[in-house]
């Protein structure tokens, strides 16, 4: 293992920034995409609940895989050729996106309703009632389960590795044909995976206690 990880460190540090890149990115827009369309589901526009649970439904019960090989291989066919990087990263960002809303909207629902009634009568428009009032109460409550989801993003980020996004599992693919070690090519990958995600874990743990005293 130790061998492995001395021959090819550069490839597994390439491999390791493509992946916190990808999930960096996939992070911050799965995130705004998600609050927006807990936002849509719970506005009481029959329109926006219908089009947003549409998106929800549609992503959710797709597989991962499917999304990024579509932005891959048959969006270049009649639009412009995306890269494995972008691809993957964008079917990353949408598949999770309607996981988080998800999450979202049941940390706005176990808001008590009087909150937004109060806000709405201090004469602040509902936008405003939801980003000052509503949400920073809702992802209080949403702390744990939010953290899985970004947690499951960045394990899901493999999937450049099957559209040749050059990321840490695309790495490992490629070190495991090369020395025939997969064993230990394999575990290397798994510990460099626990660097990307433990942090992440005990950050989510960190503000849940905190935010739990406040």
């Amino acid at each position: 293992m130790f061998q492995i990880l001395g021959d090819y460190s550069s490839e597994l540090l390439e491999g390791f920034q493509i992946t916190l890149i990808s999930s960096l990115i996939a992070l911050t827009f799965s995130l705004i995409i998600g609050v927006f369309l807990a936002i849509l589901q719970i506005s009481g526009k029959k329109l926006f609940i219908r089009l947003a649970n549409i998106y929800v439904e549609f992503f959710r019960n797709i597989p991962l895989l499917i999304i990024a090989m579509f932005f891959y291989v048959v969006v270049p066919m009649f639009w412009v050729p995306l890269s494995g990087f972008v691809a993957g990263t964008i079917g990353l960002t949408l598949y999770t996106a309607a996981f988080i809303a998800d999450t979202v909207r049941a940390g706005i629902m176990a808001v008590p309703k009087g909150q937004m009634e109060a806000a709405r009568s201090t004469g602040l428009t509902f936008i405003e009632a939801m980003r000052y009032v509503v949400l920073p109460q809702a992802f209080k409550i949403v702390i744990p389960p939010l953290g899985n989801q970004f947690i499951s993003l960045i394990k899901n980020s493999s999937v450049l590795a099957l559209v040749a996004g050059f990321d840490l599992m695309y790495a490992g693919d490629i070190i495991a044909s090369e020395t025939f070690n997969v064993f230990d090519t394999y575990i290397l990958v798994a510990f460099i995976y626990l660097l990307l995600t433990m942090p992440l874990s005990y950050l989510m743990r960190y503000l849940e206690k905190r935010w739990s005293i406040n």
